[in-house]
């Protein structure tokens, strides 16, 4: 029977893992004719084009359709990539997102308590974007007064799917305007945050010359780190409680001993991963089993499918959380596009559930009720409803 695989359909939004494994066992090498592009879903397969970025550059676009080139750290290969990665890299050090915790934590507590207070609650709203979207704000010095128009432009920018394209545009257009109003902010009145310093940083581009960013460039830097910095988190976050409601028995190993969360936040990332897949472009033709993908040719890294891959995980769609970690951990990518925010988007997690499972060990989120949306490249509840149950005292 003919695969059918549509990335930018909701029954992939709802549940890709049963095609994912359809295309692992019979068409590894997946060709869309319609769509015009090629996939690769088993983990090893994955694995080696993320290490091979001259085979399969970023240049073009990470989705299937064209991107227009805005600057992002993504659409770049080395060496562009290399010293535009290396200004944003000394601020994600794992020592300073090690020191940020207690602030994360604070925020944390804070955000659930007040979110707990309504009863049921929207856990995605209410809960998972919050605590991401104001981490990263406060690191990188967003006024509170524009967060929630930071997400809507971030998420519009995300949709795929049946959607208005005017919209999207608009939403472009006012997303620009506000980081471009916040870099005027900073020439004026710069302070002691992550943009004022790679405001006053000088680099040295692949051509030789020393020079700062300009303005525009730095409104990029802005828009990037702000919605790479929240919004796979915001999905992860539902993700593993959905994760945690199927598999009772892993929430039970959790709640008796804390010590498994950093672990269990590894599981839940390669379980459901809110990055799903990463589009690159070949530049020469790459035979594959038996298969020739062309030069030029649009060709998606199904991280989704990698991390559910039998030839590398033992019952992968089993919910494990003493599970050996996968050192590679490409849903996070891999190579030279490796998420600057690792270190980060694992404390905000780790941290969420050390808070969820210890004030509210019998919260109930209602995956049945969920909503979904049609993403790029990312997948995750648009809405969870949850019932915090009693708090324990903590």
């Amino acid at each position: 029977m003919t695969i059918n695989f549509d990335p930018y359909s909701m029954d992939f939004a709802t549940d890709p893992y049963p095609l994912y494994r359809r295309l692992r066992d019979d068409a590894p090498v997946y060709h869309h004719e319609g769509l015009n592009f090629w996939a690769l879903s088993r983990y090893a397969d994955v694995v080696a084009a993320h290490q091979d970025n001259e085979a399969f550059s970023s240049a073009g676009g990470v989705t299937i359709e064209p991107m227009v080139d805005m600057g992002l750290l993504i659409m770049k290969d080395a060496p562009e990539h290399r010293w535009h990665k290396a200004l944003v890299t000394k601020v994600f050090t794992r020592d300073r997102m090690n020191a940020m915790e207690p602030f994360v934590r604070e925020r944390c507590v804070r955000t659930l308590t007040t979110a707990a207070e309504k009863g049921e609650f929207d856990f995605v709203k209410d809960f998972a974007v919050q605590l991401p979207l104001n981490v990263i704000s406060e690191l990188i010095g967003i006024p509170e007064e524009v967060r929630a128009d930071i997400h809507h432009f971030a998420n519009m920018l995300l949709l795929r799917g049946d959607l208005d394209l005017a919209q999207v545009y608009q939403a472009k257009l006012a997303a620009d305007e506000v980081y471009m109003q916040l870099i005027r902010e900073r020439r004026a009145r710069p302070r002691d945050d992550v943009i004022t310093l790679l405001m006053n940083t000088e680099l040295e581009d692949d051509s030789g010359v020393v020079r700062h960013l300009t303005d525009e460039e730095l409104a990029v830097r802005f828009m990037e780190l702000a919605t790479a910095g929240h919004e796979t988190v915001a999905k992860a976050i539902p993700n593993g409680a959905q994760a945690l409601m199927r598999f009772p028995s892993e929430r039970a190993k959790l709640l008796a001993d804390r010590a498994l969360i950093p672990n269990a936040v590894e599981e839940i990332l390669r379980f459901d991963p809110p990055s799903q897949l990463q589009g690159r472009t070949t530049t020469r033709d790459v035979e594959l089993h038996g298969v020739t993908i062309p030069a030029g040719a649009k060709t998606m890294l199904l991280t989704g499918a990698a991390t559910r891959d039998e030839r590398r995980f033992e019952n992968p769609d089993v919910f494990d959380v003493s599970r050996d970690n996968d050192v590679v951990s490409i849903y996070f990518g891999y190579g030279i596009h490796r998420c600057l925010g690792i270190h980060l988007a694992r404390l905000e997690i780790r941290v969420a559930f050390e808070e969820l499972l210890g004030r509210f060990p019998e919260f109930q989120v209602f995956p049945e009720r969920a909503t979904r949306r049609v993403l790029s490249n990312v997948r995750g509840a648009d809405t969870l409803p949850c019932q915090p149950g009693p708090q324990r005292s903590h």
